[in-house]
């Protein structure tokens, strides 16, 4: 099985390397999608990746953009960072890490626990599912969002 190594997720080699483990075509949609997400670090929806991947190819439809982000993220060369109820975000680096959401600007931020890393499962959802991944998302308001507090 091909793995991202941890410096070098974006590496055009190891993304084409999973595309044909996959069975998947390498085609220059795949590899313009898969480039503006990796070069991201604002966890972007399909509509930005759109938006930017048309600036380059002016012909790419949004269904394909879509559809791109949601096989990268079956084939593990991108995650969709769960939410509450917005709009999918996408996240193409796969060095562990979690995520800080802001309920009022969106914003989705990368932060890294360690302990959060190895979250021992009861042994009841051992028993009854395959855990693929576990991941963490906090959510609250951010310190730009956040209402200023006086020590008084």
């Amino acid at each position: 099985m091909v793995t991202f190594e941890k410096s070098g997720f974006d590496n055009i080699e190891c993304f084409e390397a999973l595309c044909r483990q996959a069975g998947l075509r390498i085609t220059p949609q795949r590899v313009a999608v898969y480039k503006v997400l990796v070069n991201s670090k604002d966890h972007p929806s399909a509509d930005c990746v759109y938006q930017q991947v048309r600036q380059d190819m002016g012909n790419i439809s949004f269904d394909t953009v879509n559809r791109t982000l949601l096989t990268l993220s079956e084939i593990g060369a991108a995650f969709v960072v769960e939410g509450s109820g917005d709009v999918k975000r996408f996240d193409g680096n796969l060095e562990g890490h979690q995520h800080f959401k802001c309920i009022k600007c969106k914003k989705i931020i990368d932060f890294h626990h360690e302990p959060f890393n190895n979250i021992e499962l009861p042994e009841s959802v051992e028993e009854q599912f395959t855990v693929l991944r576990k991941t963490v998302l906090l959510e609250g308001l951010c310190k730009a969002c956040r209402p200023e507090t006086s020590d008084k």
